[in-house]
């Protein structure tokens, strides 16, 4: 199980309801975040897409400094361009730093101002013992929060934007023509599980936060300093179980609202075999391959994908995946922005910066 006994453990289970306490284990102790610090980056970019600040479809320069970010990353080059759509599901499944970066320096100029703007909106919220130094989470001493406070922010992320909380149920998404997976192991394994995120740093170990929902209960739990990603999950699993048996919810109950996932429309795609998911990034090899979107003067357009509208839960079992056809679009931003959508594809000798040391 999780490092109880560890300085760096620290658990809390509530009823998302009511917000009763279920469970907790040094709840208001100081620790870091890792990548859960990108939930607080959603939820700006959410506010913006909410306040109409922001769409979908706009685009999102990557400046030279959103592009240095260390793994995990989606690769993205200095003066190409991404939709806010896609940085967001690069956020959601590959944990990306260099999307979170650059969606950071769009809304506040740079990485600096935006985290600010993070620390005034988490206090705001009622997470008073939390500080960001980035929108990212990568190893910052001056980083850090408590599980009650993810806790609260977690459960602000489904009750303040529920038309956005799908995002954190994506399975996987295609980024030029690459399967692009979910960290997010107990989607998968766990029973009624529908987001949130992962993290890792070696200074904090696993971290998770989840949220679950069988019956009419939903519960959010948080996970930190775990030793590892199999123990980080099968010891949020025996919390929730743990949580719903307390709540009267039968551990054999079928859970209600089993997501149907949201599965992304892109151009020239075809279904595949999903692969394994391991915490640590697999290693690129270089390839002059394009995998996905045009050729355009040597360089590969990527198809900007386009996600359904969610349709109603359904229960288990969960339908087979599947993906669709549709041409790339531009938005009019696109078109007047001095950034060209044209970017070298993933894969690619210039594009390959990946390394074995994840920060999800």
């Amino acid at each position: 199980m999780a490092q109880v006994g560890s300085d760096r453990y620290a658990s809390m289970v509530i009823d998302a309801q009511s917000g009763e306490v279920v469970s907790a284990a040094n709840p208001d102790e100081y620790r870091f975040p890792a990548s859960l610090t990108k939930m607080m980056t959603m939820y700006l970019v959410f506010e913006a897409l909410h306040d109409r600040r922001l769409t979908l479809n706009d685009v999102v320069p990557v400046t030279p400094w959103a592009s240095s970010m260390p793994p995990t990353k989606l690769g993205l080059l200095p003066g190409t361009v991404i939709t806010v759509e896609q940085a967001l599901l690069g956020l959601v499944t590959k944990s990306a730093n260099d999307a979170a970066t650059a969606l950071g320096e769009l809304l506040a100029g740079d990485e600096e101002r935006f985290a600010q703007l993070m620390t005034i909106r988490a206090h705001a919220l009622g997470m008073a013992r939390t500080t960001f130094r980035n929108a990212s989470g990568l190893p910052d001493w001056g980083q850090v929060t408590t599980a009650r406070d993810l806790v609260v922010l977690a459960r602000h992320l489904l009750r303040d934007f529920p038309e956005y909380y799908h995002y954190f149920s994506t399975p996987f998404f295609q980024f030029h023509g690459r399967t692009v997976m979910n960290h997010q192991a107990l989607l998968r394994t766990y029973l009624g599980a529908d987001g949130l995120k992962t993290g890792y740093t070696e200074a904090s170990g696993y971290n998770v936060v989840t949220s679950a929902v069988r019956g009419n209960v939903r519960l959010i739990g948080v996970v930190l300093g775990a030793g590892s990603g199999g123990e980080r999950d099968l010891h949020m699993a025996a919390l929730l179980d743990q949580g719903f048996l307390r709540l009267g919810v039968s551990p054999v109950e079928v859970a209600r609202h089993e997501p149907f996932y949201r599965l992304p429309l892109v151009s020239a795609a075809r279904a595949a075999p999903m692969p394994t998911v391991t915490e640590e990034p697999v290693r690129m090899r270089p390839s002059r391959r394009l995998r996905g979107g045009y050729l355009r003067g040597g360089y590969a357009t990527a198809p900007v994908p386009r996600v359904m509208a969610p349709p109603a839960y359904v229960a288990a079992p969960r339908p087979a995946p599947f993906v669709r056809y549709a041409p790339p679009m531009r938005s009019r931003a696109a078109s007047r922005s001095r950034y060209s959508l044209h970017s070298t594809a993933i894969g690619s000798p210039a594009a390959t910066q990946w390394e074995a040391r994840a920060t999800d």
